[in-house]
């Protein structure tokens, strides 16, 4: 995997082979912050990667100079490879092993961005209790975001929350805000 853009572009992250994660592709990843950028000053807001995996969402808020950023895992391998690129590459990321569900229930923070990443063989109600957690808790700031990136088998648009999907390959980011 490498970093798109910002401060470390173009440098490479090589995980070790025995982590269970399936990262964004470049592509897909590419195609996201395109996106995210239309809407955010990225140095300016708050960020919770949640089945945080090798980081690789991280790193690119990260080297785009995003300031306050959450990885959260259940992997205890990914969260230390998480920590070590992150002193290398000079990155503040907090992260968290825990459940993500867990993390969810319990945690106070209110960010700008929710990104989440759940293996694709998660049960859809899985999916869609991570989106009901968010904003039962109103864990977004205002104008906030929820972002779930899943398989193209998937659909999660019957939510109320849900605002627009978009598909790269084999993947689908969901987009989801706050009801008016």
């Amino acid at each position: 995997m490498r970093i798109i853009s910002g401060k470390h572009k173009g440098r490479r992250i090589s995980a070790p082979k025995n982590l269970p994660v399936r990262p964004t592709t470049d592509l897909a990843k590419e195609s996201l912050f395109n996106i995210l950028n239309n809407h955010y000053y990225l140095d300016t807001i708050s960020v919770i990667d949640l089945f945080s995996g090798t980081g690789n969402i991280a790193f690119e808020f990260a080297s785009r100079g995003c300031k306050s950023i959450h990885a959260v895992d259940g992997n205890f391998n990914c969260v230390r490879f998480i920590e070590k690129v992150s002193s290398e590459f000079n990155f503040y990321i907090n992260t968290f092993r825990s459940d993500v569900f867990k993390f969810l229930r319990k945690t106070f923070l209110k960010t700008d961005i929710i990104f989440a990443d759940p293996p694709y063989n998660l049960e859809k109600d899985k999916f869609l209790k991570i989106v009901e957690i968010v904003f039962e808790r109103n864990l977004l700031n205002e104008n906030g975001l929820l972002v779930i990136e899943h398989s193209k088998h998937m659909d999660l648009s019957e939510n109320t929350h849900f605002s627009y999907s978009k598909k790269y390959g084999g993947s689908v980011f969901s987009f989801f805000e706050a009801s008016e």
